[in-house]
């Protein structure tokens, strides 16, 4: 278990065609540390944007890919993406609003 602190848990927003429309749902994306839970990521998301409240999350863990520079190869960082569901009642996440 890594001891992170909830802003150390969202990384940064994903901002895709699909991400968007799923908006209109309240489903929002976002690229999260590695080793963060699901009750991290709700936490962190609650914290960070008030008035916010986090039905339930789900994970994905992206494996690094492989790649080739000349003979040499390698693999780039794994990272990790949370789809975060909030409630009826919940309000927006400002990040999104503008776009």
């Amino acid at each position: 278990m890594a001891d992170l602190k909830y802003y150390d848990v969202i990384l940064k927003p994903i901002v895709t065609e699909k991400s968007m429309a799923s908006m209109s749902e309240k489903k929002y994306t976002f690229s999260v540390h590695p080793d963060a839970t699901k009750s991290q990521i709700k936490e962190a998301v609650e914290k960070m944007f008030t008035g916010t409240k986090v039905a339930k999350v789900n994970t994905m863990n992206l494996e690094g890919k492989n790649r080739r520079r000349g003979t040499q190869v390698g693999k780039t960082s794994k990272s990790k993406k949370a789809i975060v569901q909030l409630t009826e009642d919940s309000a927006d996440i400002e990040i999104f609003s503008g776009l």
